[in-house]
This record gives C-alpha cells, sequence and structure tokens, in this order.
C-alpha cells in the first residue's frame, strides 16, 4: 500500500502577487474542551490528555488537571470546534468589499459539513487557497482531524497528503510576517496594532471562549468574537501584501 498522490497545476504562488483575491477564502476557528471540567473527563481520556502533556507538565510544574484549562481546547485530540469563521473579497468596480460569516453551533460534526460544502461547492479547485493567522499550525490541521474524527471526508484544500509543499493551498498571516523567521509567534492582536489596523474592540479573548460557551452558553457571543478576527486576518494580508486596507463601509457581516 502506499499514499495515493492528487495531480495538481498549482503553481508556487507569491501572495502578493496574487491577482484574484476573491480565490482566497480567509478563515479563523474557535475550539474549546469536549468538557469544561476535569473532573468530567472519563478515567482513560484524562490518562492519555496526562500522557501527552507530560514533557509540558515538566516545564511548567503544573498537573494534567491545571494544564486542562489552557490546552484541553486547542489539542484536537480532546477539544472541538464550535465556530469557523470565513470571509471573502469580491471586487466591484473600483470598490473591493469583504463579506464575512460564521458556521456555528453545538453539533461539531454539523458544523464541519457546512464548512466543507462551502469548500467544495465554491473553493475546490487549484486556483483556489485558505488564509488564516497560524493556519498552518492550528487552523488547517485542527479541521482536518476534526473532519476525520466526525468521518467527513477532507475537501480538497484540507486532503494536502502526498503534495509538495507548493502545492498545498495554504496561506498564512503569521508565516508572511515572520519573513522566514520560524523562532515566535506573533499573535493577531499584536500585528493589527503595529500594523495600525484598525480592528473592532470586543468583550472576550480566546481565554475567554471556553468558559464563554460551556459556563454562559453565548456561542452567539463567540462567533461575533470569531468572525471579526476573520476581518483582521483578511486586513493583515492586504496590508502585508501591499494592497490597500478594505473600508470599513465594505466590510459586509452575514
Amino acid at each position: 500500500t502506499g499514499a495515493v498522490f492528487r495531480l495538481t497545476s498549482r503553481k508556487p504562488m507569491r501572495p502578493d502577487n496574487a491577482k484574484e483575491l476573491s480565490k482566497i477564502l480567509f478563515l479563523d476557528i474557535e475550539t474549546v474542551p469536549q468538557h469544561f471540567k476535569w473532573s468530567d473527563l472519563d478515567e482513560r481520556t484524562a490518562e492519555l490528555f496526562s500522557t501527552k502533556t507530560r514533557f509540558e507538565q515538566e516545564r511548567s510544574e503544573k498537573t494534567a488537571e491545571e494544564l486542562w484549562s489552557e490546552k484541553g481546547g486547542i489539542l484536537a485530540e480532546f477539544g472541538k470546534i464550535i465556530c469557523i469563521g470565513v470571509g471573502s473579497i469580491h471586487k466591484s468596480g473600483e470598490t473591493e468589499a469583504l463579506r464575512v460569516t460564521s458556521f456555528q453551533g453545538d453539533d461539531e460534526a454539523e458544523l464541519l459539513r457546512r464548512f466543507v460544502e462551502l469548500l467544495n461547492t465554491h473553493f475546490n479547485t487549484d486556483d483556489h487557497w485558505l488564509c488564516g493567522h497560524n493556519g498552518k499550525e492550528f487552523d488547517f490541521p485542527y479541521i482536518a482531524r476534526r473532519c476525520v474524527v466526525n468521518r467527513i471526508k477532507l475537501p480538497r484544500l484540507l486532503d494536502i497528503a502526498g503534495l509538495k509543499p507548493w502545492e498545498v493551498g495554504h496561506l498564512d498571516t503569521m508565516n508572511l510576517w515572520s519573513f522566514g523567521d520560524r523562532k515566535a509567534y506573533t499573535s493577531l492582536a499584536l500585528l493589527t496594532h503595529i500594523l495600525e489596523i484598525p480592528t473592532p474592540k470586543d468583550d472576550i479573548t480566546g481565554a475567554d471562549v471556553a468558559r464563554v460557551y460551556h459556563v454562559e452558553k453565548d456561542l452567539e457571543r463567540i462567533a461575533s468574537y470569531c468572525r471579526k478576527d476573520v476581518v483582521a486576518t483578511a486586513q493583515v494580508f492586504m496590508r502585508l501584501t501591499g494592497r490597500r486596507a478594505i473600508k470599513e463601509d465594505d466590510i459586509v457581516m452575514v
């Protein structure tokens, strides 16, 4: 047996030379631990989480239980996706407009099916790209892993097994900002601040998402936060590729 290779006509693309912005789907995801409290985990899951995080426990001098609230949602084996925000840019005359929406819900499988349907219908060729902030390390593999867990066939843009690096349709604003420096993580909030990109103020951060979801049960509040991060990612991409920012009046939330 061997890997299944897909023939692709994709060529290496410098993002600053990408003429068709409508071919790029900007996205951001929000994830939470499958259980809010450590005490709600079954014995085997708790054991496996402890094993997976043992080196971090040693480095941080924290127990597995203490790490659960920090890591339970960002590890795809123990978390789930509750929202995927997406946005695309379309040009009408000289105006570039950003349209943003989100898929959210308690049923992760249904949420993922709706997202995959979008990709299969509108972003399904070698000319299409996904773009996220730290997307290559987090959002894209997390979505793919949760699709596998939920027995959902991977869409073209996430089915990357056997592809060469330049054949993978993934763009990452954090990678663009790194200019080849792989040593440090730069948050989206920091980038929008130093690049003077206006972003709507929000009343929550990523650290609040699990509590707002599990305790306050306010999914719409999380979805609103997620959509704003999609806007910020798109605006950072425009700036990093030498383009004009999307005007606030041309940003449509649906």
